[in-house]
């Protein structure tokens, strides 16, 4: 008789800790280096990236562009290697895309250089509401004739023409895609409502180290001048810091209490995150080398919306919210970016914590403490927030599912532990 042994995937355990103390160093952007990685396409030689995060979706990311014909391969344990030979396949395999929207970032590279580009329809987080129209509208107003299957995207242009594209909503993905389509487009484009994120700053300094024309870079307003195809060149680039997973340490010692230096963080990208920590209770203040964290009293609850940058991002939401399940009085958040991320709340409400939602406005009564128990993490960021609402719950808590995590947390529970917190994973 066939005895069936069921394999049990990893997950990690918390139990109730504090006060942190210590030092974090927090390492590079999962909102960026994806991009960086895709832009490498643009023109043939060896780029190397530094301060690359240690996480799934780099590693998925590397398995398309080596799919592609970009070799890849680590220097360091933060150090890639990149090569574009020009032996470039526009055509990606299906199984390279299921799991990441940041594929797409490859469309307006490959379009724009290659002529054509087929790609699947991009995965990750599912928080409703994510079209891809701003992406298509903006190419195709460049001249790009796109056909959109019920299994791919395949778009194709012999030479993309510079327009004037006003985005809808400051789309950061549209944004990245149509600058990057843009460099070798000829004539000048302008992308009108363009995201300013401190990512989209990041993707655009490499393009022009690379030697493409971008002016307005941090404002609403990019202006790409075309240049000629195939001028453009491999860089040495340093990733920027990860500004959520940033936060993310910084709202564990929110609710843990402690005195934390997190290094790295530039509190230049975080003003109005850091605005609603002050008003919580929580002090921030800057370091020559990044921010000091120190908390101890009972957080105080708040009101918050999430805007487009330089408002509070939908990325912070779930960690916000892990400080207000925990906090003095009542508090609520409002998503205007997208309504249907509140996926997590359930969650939160295993492990006790009092929330309701009304419609895209989730209101929160604090508690004093948060009950452990068995949780499973829905996305990135709710992850990172189960395991920080862990931090304040008596007993155990165990969170499920932390591939979630693994894709945009590098060494989460290693971290976490250096500062003192009883996190584990088995």
């Amino acid at each position: 008789m066939l005895r069936v042994v069921k394999i049990q995937s990893p997950r990690i355990v918390v139990r109730r800790s504090g006060p942190l103390s210590g030092s974090v160093n927090v390492p590079g952007a999962k909102n960026s280096v994806l991009k960086l990685m895709a832009a490498t396409l643009l023109a043939e030689g060896e780029y190397v990236l530094t301060n690359v995060p240690a996480i799934t979706d780099v590693h998925k990311m590397s398995e398309t562009l080596n799919a592609l014909g970009v070799t890849t391969d680590w220097l360091g344990p933060h150090e890639l290697h990149l090569n574009n030979t020009g032996n470039i396949t526009p055509e990606v395999p299906f199984e390279k895309f299921d799991k990441m929207r940041a594929s797409l970032n490859v469309l307006g590279p490959l379009l724009t250089h290659y002529g054509s580009a087929r790609i699947n329809w991009p995965g990750g987080d599912d928080f409703g509401g994510r079209p891809i129209n701003l992406h298509v509208e903006g190419l195709q107003r460049m001249g790009a004739t796109v056909d959109e299957g019920l299994l791919d995207i395949y778009a194709h242009a012999e030479q993309l023409k510079g327009t004037t594209i006003e985005l809808d909503i400051p789309s950061v993905g549209a944004t990245e895609n149509l600058v990057t389509a843009a460099v070798y487009a000829k004539g000048v484009t302008v992308v009108e409502n363009a995201a300013r994120e401190p990512e989209v700053q990041d993707l655009c300094n490499m393009l022009v180290a690379m030697g493409a024309d971008i002016e307005g870079i941090g404002t609403s307003r990019l202006v790409v001048h075309g240049v000629k195809k195939g001028s453009l060149h491999s860089t040495r680039h340093t990733v920027m810091v990860d500004r959520v997973q940033a936060a993310t340490y910084m709202a564990a010692v929110a609710v843990a209490g402690g005195d934390v230096v997190v290094r790295g963080a530039r509190t230049e990208h975080m003003e109005e995150l850091l605005n609603c920590y002050a008003r919580m209770g929580v002090a921030v203040t800057p370091q020559r080398d990044g921010v000091r964290v120190t908390s101890h009293e009972r957080l105080r609850a708040i009101d918050f919306i999430t805007e487009p940058y330089p408002g509070i991002a939908t990325d912070y939401k779930p960690l916000l919210v892990a400080m207000l399940c925990v906090s003095r009085g009542e508090g609520s958040v409002t998503e205007t970016l997208f309504p249907g991320r509140f996926k997590y709340i359930e969650e939160f409400r295993r492990l006790g914590a009092s929330i309701a939602i009304y419609g895209n406005k989730a209101t929160v009564r604090g508690v004093y403490e948060l009950i452990g128990s068995e949780v499973r993490v829905p996305d990135i960021r709710a992850g990172a927030a189960l395991v920080v609402a862990g931090l304040v719950a008596s007993g155990e808590t165990t969170i499920n599912e932390i591939f979630h995590i693994d894709r945009g947390y590098d060494d989460l529970v290693g971290r976490l532990s250096a500062l003192g917190a009883d996190v584990r994973r088995v």
